[in-house]
C-alpha cells in the first residue's frame, strides 16, 4: 500500500510544475465535505474539500493544504490530499485542502487573497464542520508552498507597499471578515519564495516564467512587484514557526531557495528546522515517510505549546 501510494505522489509530481495536461484525471479521493465554495461563487477556483478523522472525535485542530502548480492550476486540490493531506489526515488532523484561481484568470495578490479568504470561512463555520481552529496550520509543496509561507508571514496584515506599488494582501474573498486569516505554523515543501533569485540562485527569470504570468509583468521590469511577491521579503517578528523542506536534486525550483529561505528564517528566530533530502527532486524522493513524519511531528510540536 504504501508503495502504491509513493508511485501515485511520483506520477502526479511528474506534472506538478505545470497545469493538468488536456483528459488528466486526478485519482478518486474521498472527503467528507466536498466542493464547498468558500468565496459564495461559483469559481472552481473557489472550492475546497474537508476531510476529517475516522476516530470519533467532535473536532480536530485543522491543517491547509495547498498544491502545486506554478500557481497555472484553479482546481488540483485532489493532489494536495494524495500527496500531503492524508499522512496529515491519518496523524489526527482535520485536512482543508483548497482550490485558489489560476494565474491566467488573476493577477497576484489574487491567490493569496483566496488563501486568506479560505481561512476565514473555515473559522466561521468552524463548528458546522467540526474543526478546532484554535489551532490552525498550512502547508503547500512548490507554488503551494510560496502561498503557505506567503501566509506565515503576513500574520494580520492588510497591505504591503514596495516603492510605487501597494498591494491589498488580505482582500475580502468571501467577506467573514471579522473572522482572522492568521495561521500558527507552516510547512514549506520545495517552494519558490525569492523571485529575485530564481535563475541559477542569482537573478530573476524571464517574461515568460511561471511568476511573470503570475505577477502580469516580466521580473526584471518591476523589483517592486517581485519583492511584495516574494515571502523571504516579508520575515518579522511576526513570522510564525515554519518547517522548511527542500531536496538538493530540485530541478523546478533551485534548491538554494529552501538554503536561503530557512537562513533568513534562522536568523529571524522563526525557523523550526531545514530538512535537506540528499538526491531530493520536485517531489519524488523528497516526499517520503521520513518527511512526511517530520512533518506530522512539527505540527503535533506547535500545537502543543
Amino acid at each position: 500500500m504504501k508503495k502504491t501510494f509513493l508511485s501515485i505522489i511520483t506520477m502526479m509530481m511528474a506534472i506538478m510544475g505545470l497545469a493538468q495536461p488536456p483528459g488528466f484525471q486526478m485519482p478518486e479521493t474521498n472527503p467528507d465535505f466536498a466542493n464547498i465554495n468558500y468565496a459564495g461563487d461559483d469559481l472552481e477556483g473557489h472550492k475546497l474539500d474537508i476531510y476529517l478523522p475516522k476516530d470519533g472525535k467532535d473536532k480536530h485542530p485543522l491543517i491547509i493544504v495547498i498544491y502545486g502548480s506554478a500557481w497555472f492550476s484553479n482546481n488540483f486540490k485532489n493532489a494536495a490530499y494524495m500527496s500531503l493531506g492524508k499522512p496529515l489526515n491519518d496523524a489526527g488532523y482535520a485536512v482543508a485542502c483548497i482550490n485558489h484561481r489560476a494565474s491566467t484568470e488573476a493577477k497576484y495578490p489574487a491567490q493569496i487573497n483566496d488563501v486568506k479568504g479560505a481561512i476565514r470561512f473555515l473559522r466561521a463555520n468552524a463548528d458546522k464542520y467540526g474543526l478546532d481552529t484554535s489551532f490552525l496550520g498550512i502547508t503547500g509543496f512548490s507554488s503551494g508552498g510560496h502561498l503557505s509561507a506567503m501566509a506565515g508571514v503576513t500574520n494580520d496584515m492588510k497591505t504591503r507597499t514596495s516603492g510605487d506599488i501597494t498591494i491589498d494582501v488580505e482582500g475580502n474573498v468571501g467577506g467573514n471578515l471579522d473572522q482572522s486569516s492568521s495561521v500558527d505554523a507552516v510547512v514549506d515543501w520545495f517552494g519558490p519564495v525569492d523571485m529575485a533569485r530564481m535563475e541559477n540562485c542569482e537573478t530573476v527569470k524571464g517574461g515568460d516564467s511561471p511568476e511573470a504570468v503570475l505577477m502580469g509583468i516580466a521580473p526584471a521590469e518591476s523589483p517592486d512587484m517581485v519583492a511584495l511577491i516574494s515571502p523571504i521579503t516579508y520575515i518579522s517578528e511576526n513570522t510564525v514557526p515554519m518547517l522548511v523542506i527542500h531536496g538538493n536534486s530540485d530541478s523546478v525550483v533551485p534548491y538554494c531557495q529552501g538554503v536561503n529561505f530557512s537562513e533568513e528564517l534562522k536568523n529571524a528566530g522563526k525557523l523550526s528546522d531545514f530538512i535537506t533530502v540528499e538526491g531530493g527532486e520536485h517531489g519524488p524522493v523528497t516526499f517520503n515517510e521520513d518527511t512526511f513524519k517530520a512533518m506530522v511531528d512539527f505540527f503535533n510540536t506547535q500545537r502543543s505549546k
